[in-house]
């Protein structure tokens, strides 16, 4: 999938996969993942998402990174904050208090750019990968987010071939094969969204679950 489909999707304004509001599944199951508090949290390719805020409401400081530049402006402006913005480095860089958004590819990410972080959130970065991107992602992150660092994965599932992606459905086998040898994994829940989600029934979905994880990268 080319970097240009989802720069595309922001300038037309096609983002049905924004919420609104805080996904319930982060409120509900990161108090109990064991992040170290006031940890630094990676949230890749991270949109306009709520969750940041309510990440760094929690007493965490929030690092993004996403590849619009129109995502990130609107997270600002949308929610009355006033970033700095520095372009010194490869990946400009949008901060305010303790939340800050890197404005790039994440594959283009490396270590040094990205800093220490303990933990990690991942509500729509792999779901939004086709899957022959998704190995390649959980690669880069292995080597992005270091030994011991906690994370909250959410993916989808739905019957194959019952919607055209993005976002697509990954099942709990696939998980396993893309994570289980740099992390420890455990299933938290799994629950039927589709009432809630009545766009995915007109794209022609009869179930849509979402799944959630905990992950934890191996010493």
């Amino acid at each position: 999938m080319d970097p240009e489909f989802w720069l595309e999707r922001w300038r037309q304004q096609q983002i049905g996969f924004h919420r609104d509001s805080i996904n319930p599944h982060i409120e509900r199951h990161w108090p109990g993942l064991g992040a170290a508090p006031g940890c630094r949290v990676f949230v890749p390719l991270c949109g306009k998402s709520l969750d940041m805020l309510w990440l760094a409401g929690q007493g965490h400081r929030v690092v993004g990174i996403e590849i619009s530049p129109i995502a990130v402006e609107a997270f600002f402006t949308e929610n009355g904050l006033e970033p700095e913005i520095d372009t010194s480095g490869c990946i400009p860089r949008w901060r305010s208090g303790e939340i800050e958004i890197l404005c790039g590819d994440f594959f283009d990410l490396l270590p040094e750019d990205l800093g220490e972080v303990g933990a990690l959130y991942d509500r729509a970065a792999l779901i939004a990968l086709p899957p022959a991107m998704r190995p390649r992602y959980a690669r880069h992150l292995a080597r992005l987010v270091p030994p011991g660092a906690r994370g909250l994965l959410i993916t989808l599932e739905y019957p194959q071939g019952g919607m055209e992606g993005p976002p697509f459905s990954v099942p709990e086998d696939e998980v396993a094969g893309l994570f289980a040898s740099e992390w420890h994994l455990e299933r938290l829940a799994r629950e039927d969204v589709l009432a809630q989600n009545p766009r995915f029934r007109e794209r022609g979905l009869d179930r849509l679950d979402e799944v959630v994880w905990r992950l934890q990268r191996i010493p």
